[in-house]
């Protein structure tokens, strides 16, 4: 299997990249067939992939969605969208399937005008529960989840208010929405949608593993400017709901290894 990593982070240091590494060379392992990894730093260098690739993993990172419309990387990185798109809209070629990671997901929203994409009233920071919609209630990727289920947020931005008129004409579907809060007068977040048989995006982080977002909120900076801004309880909340294997250890566990199964799955369909 031939994957390309598309780095959004902009050179910023994250986790996210070394948890999609890791993922792969997991995946690689257990299914034990050979992996071939390249990474596109799309930001800094405006580097993007060829379609010489069986799967696309377009990552985090940081800064406005918005902000970025017109940027020279962004005609590149759509540029490089467009060509995939198109390539599996021709009978007969071997699919090749995205999937896309929070900021990733954003600006593709923006880009396609799905939805409104906007600053959040304050950041999302933790691990929440998500709900699952109808569609996504017979989502394969998230096959082996409960409803809700539990992932890590971190965003200052948010996709709400879906055009349903829109994703209806690209055969796309919302598949899970934030959690419910009846005391909050504010939009719910679309926090993942399948925009077509072959791409999918989070606006949440189903890379994040328990261990290393523990080791994260342990660093004594991290630690203080997350008490600060939420509250004692709710880091110590985030801490508790790490330790539990069936919240963020089982949806890393699922998710992407799913959307890696689904590719390499059809992929051997043409062989």
């Amino acid at each position: 299997m031939k994957v390309a990593v598309l780095d959004m982070y902009e050179g910023v240091p994250n986790e996210g990249m070394r948890c999609i590494r890791e993922l792969l060379m997991d995946f690689s392992e257990q299914q034990q067939i050979p992996l071939q990894l390249n990474e596109f730093d799309v930001r800094l260098q405006q580097q993007v992939p060829d379609l010489g690739y069986d799967v696309y993993i377009s990552s985090g990172g940081p800064g406005s969605p918005l902000d970025s419309a017109g940027n020279a990387w962004e005609e590149a990185y759509f540029g490089w969208l467009n060509s995939v798109l198109a390539w599996n809209e021709v009978p007969g070629n071997r699919k090749k399937h995205i999937f896309l990671i929070c900021h990733s997901f954003q600006i593709v929203c923006r880009y396609f005008s799905l939805a409104t994409v906007c600053r959040r009233k304050s950041p999302a920071f933790g691990v929440f529960p998500v709900h699952k919609t109808e569609a996504g209630m017979e989502e394969l990727l998230f096959s082996g989840l409960p409803d809700p289920f539990y992932i890590v947020d971190s965003r200052n931005w948010q996709v709400t208010q879906p055009d349903d008129e829109k994703l209806a004409a690209m055969g796309a579907q919302v598949l899970t929405i934030e959690k419910e809060r009846p005391h909050v007068p504010l939009e719910r977040a679309t926090m993942a949608i399948r925009f077509n048989p072959y791409m999918t995006g989070t606006q949440f982080h189903p890379e994040a593993d328990a261990a290393g977002m523990r080791k994260y909120l342990l660093q004594p900076a991290r630690k203080q400017r997350v008490i600060q801004e939420h509250g004692e309880e709710k880091y110590r909340s985030m801490l508790e709901l790490l330790a539990e294997p069936d919240k963020i250890l089982l949806t890393h566990n699922t998710l992407l290894p799913n959307f890696l199964l689904e590719a390499l799955q059809r992929q051997q369909q043409y062989t």
